[in-house]
Parts: structure tokens; sequence; C-alpha cells
């Protein structure tokens, strides 16, 4: 019988927004909580927090709780199956996602000490994307 962790690990990377959010963690090869990945990919509380739970069910993603932010890192210690979706998707071009690096680098930079202090859609990412025109 075939194991639920091959399954699980396609299925998690089959849907296009956890596939943006996947390969974003793997392009940034950084943590990233729920508010700084709402913004950069323009998706809601929700669908970014049950993609991410998602990812992680699947073996592909960490959580850490620190503070009041949850932080979701690649699982660097997964399976040698779970290493080769990761090099698989690491193998997307990254034109396919520019404007996700781009907006990604930017929201980093309002950090503080490594620390994300900036709630979704704030005042302060508002103006940079204005300014990004």
């Amino acid at each position: 019988m075939m194991d639920d962790r091959y399954v699980e690990g396609l299925k998690a990377i089959a849907d296009s927004n956890r596939l943006r959010l996947f390969w974003l963690l793997v392009q940034i090869d950084e943590r990233i909580c729920v508010a700084e990945a709402m913004d950069v990919l323009g998706e809601t509380h929700y669908n970014v927090s049950r993609n991410l739970k998602i990812l992680q069910k699947a073996g592909l993603v960490t959580a850490q709780k620190e503070g009041k932010w949850v932080f979701y890192t690649l699982n660097r210690e997964g399976t040698r199956f779970h290493v080769k979706l990761l090099a698989a998707v690491k193998s997307i071009p990254e034109h396919e996602f520019e404007n996700e690096i781009k907006k990604c680098r930017l929201r980093l930079e309002l950090r503080e000490r490594g620390q994300c202090v900036v709630g979704p859609d704030s005042q302060e990412w508002a103006a940079i994307i204005q300014d990004q025109g």
C-alpha cells in the first residue's frame, strides 16, 4: 500500500495558491508569517493560514510561534521524497513569480530585528506598494 505522505505532498503543491506560497518560501529561504504572506500574495488571512497548514500537514513546512506571530519555514528534515519535491519546485523559473519575489523583499524590509512588527493591510505597506506603482 502506498504511503499517504506521497499523496499529501503532491496534493499540497497541486493548488496554484499553495504552489505560489511554497515556491516563495523556497526562493526567499527565510521564514515568513501569515501577515507577510497575505500582503505578498494578496490573499485573505483564512486562505493563507489554511494553505500554510496544508503545507505543514504534508511535511513541507514547519511552524514556530513567537509572540503573536507564527512563522513558517521550509522543512529541511523531510524525507528524500520531500527533498525531491522541494527541488522540483525550486526549478520553476523565477520569472514566473517575479512580482511575488519583489513584494516579498519589500515586505520583509518592514521587519525590526528579524521580527514581523506590521500587520497585514497596513498603511505602511499600502504606501510602499503605491510608491512602487
